[in-house]
């Protein structure tokens, strides 16, 4: 039997546009692990991705990439603000992370999701190759698996959630919540995060629906629809190339220099989300320095925070909120020339956030929940001298994989305190033997794992 070809449907396609000085195009791959992983895969089965191109009211002829065609879904401005900054991300977002912040619900929101996610399943049923693979991407499209499935049943469709799942006391807020399920489980296979996603989405979906479950099996309209957790990771081989290139340890050295050769550098490496518990991170180093536990002369901190969603008005407020603190923090700490947190609200290069990563002694990834958290892995990964620590929030699908890290709850301030203290005076041996077992297992479950584990079980249900 032939190979199936391969749909990737996300909300966003894996390339980014520059328009040059004369006003040409040019359109040149993203970065990141998601895009790294399926590149080769879709090149093997003359794959497609279907995805917004970041334009506002346009469709731009996105030219193929490597081999891979790309197919682009427009989006209004209208669709933006409701189905994006809204529905997507002022609804979902919130609510999936625990409801860290209040979720919003309107219904004009929704009607935006409805709308958007079938113009991305038609998009799909129009170029899908007859009995392809489709994968469906993450919470912007979970309505897609069912359109597409009523449009065509010829498919086989998949469906991968990158954020947490919540509990069945979460969810049950959601006014439509039996339409989202109804949405997902038009996929053949359902993968998640973590065990914890999966038994909450069938626990949920057998009760809301009335389906009968077995196991991670759920029975819906004469089919099986599985559910179970598919662990992400990073391109491994390009962090390790990293961290062992000449230019990435100079500047790591560098940077030390640059930071007044501290005896231990902290680094936070984070998206300005509020998920991310940047704030909990500041403050529990603020009172480390009140306490006098560690000196500002001995420790600093580095926190990049890459600029994200700045439209959406609980970003605005965090941004805020994270600058009053660090700039408290630096008013009662620093010294002239030298600042008790050095903040940079700005995107890097691969190869800077890479020497970061080696100027850091201990890595502070605190979110207050996270489907994941990459940064954790590509923190690992890039260690490759075996050195550093890494504090890690419970609350990330991280945490079941990575048990000799630091694990915190960031929620406990003292034990977070506590923590990070043990983190950064553990003797050097110590932290080699725990960085040498994470890095073992980094190593060995990559991003290309991830994605052949994933697609075997989709296109081979009962191997």
């Amino acid at each position: 039997m032939a190979r199936r070809s391969l749909v990737v449907v996300a909300n966003r396609l894996p390339v980014d546009e520059t328009v040059r000085p004369d006003g040409t195009v040019e359109w040149s791959r993203s970065p990141g692990g998601l895009v790294s992983a399926l590149h080769p895969v879709l090149i093997d089965r003359r794959g497609t991705w279907i995805g917004w191109s970041g334009g506002i009211d346009s469709a731009p002829d996105v030219p193929d990439a490597d081999g891979i065609r790309m197919r682009t879904v427009p989006l209004s401005e209208a669709d933006y603000e409701h189905y994006y900054e809204g529905y997507a991300n002022s609804t979902l977002w919130p609510l999936y992370h625990d409801a860290v912040e209040t979720p919003a619900f309107h219904r004009r929101w929704w009607e935006a999701y409805q709308r958007v996610n079938l113009r991305f399943a038609q998009a799909t049923a129009e170029y899908a190759e007859r009995e392809s693979m489709v994968w469906v991407q993450d919470y912007h499209l979970q309505l897609v698996p069912a359109m597409l499935r009523e449009i065509r049943p010829d498919l086989r469709i998949g469906f991968f959630m990158h954020i947490p799942f919540p509990p069945a006391e979460l969810f049950m807020q959601l006014p439509r919540r039996a339409e989202l399920l109804r949405g997902i489980l038009g996929a053949d296979l359902v993968g998640f995060q973590t065990r914890f996603g999966a038994e909450n989405f069938i626990r949920l979906a057998g009760r809301l629906l009335n389906l009968t479950t077995t196991g991670a099996q759920l029975a819906v309209d004469g089919r099986i629809v599985r559910a179970q957790a598919f662990p992400i990771s990073i391109d491994v081989d390009e962090m390790e190339s990293l961290g062992r290139d000449r230019d990435v340890i100079a500047r790591a050295k560098k940077l030390r220099e640059d930071l007044g050769d501290p005896d231990k550098v902290i680094l936070g490496v984070d998206r300005l989300d509020y998920t991310k518990g940047i704030e909990h991170r500041l403050k529990a180093y603020r009172e480390l320095l009140t306490a006098g536990r560690i000196k500002v002369q001995d420790t600093v901190m580095v926190q990049v925070a890459v600029p994200s969603r700045e439209r959406v008005e609980h970003y605005k407020i965090l941004k805020d909120k994270v600058e009053r603190e660090v700039g408290r923090i630096n008013g009662e700490f620093g010294r002239v020339g030298v600042p008790a947190v050095h903040y940079l609200n700005q995107s890097f290069d691969r190869a800077e956030v890479a020497a970061l990563y080696l100027a850091a002694d201990v890595m502070a990834v605190t979110p207050l929940r996270d489907g994941m958290n990459l940064v954790a892995k590509e923190y690992i990964a890039a260690r490759v001298d075996n050195g550093g620590a890494l504090l890690l929030s419970e609350f990330t699908g991280a945490a079941a994989e990575l048990p000799e890290s630091y694990l915190i709850n960031p929620h406990d301030l003292d034990g977070l305190k506590d923590t990070l203290v043990r983190a950064l005076e553990a003797s050097p041996p110590e932290n080699r033997a725990r960085m040498r077992a994470m890095r073992r297992h980094v190593r060995a479950h990559d991003v290309r794992a991830w994605a052949t584990a994933y697609l075997r079980a989709l296109e081979h249900p009962g191997r």
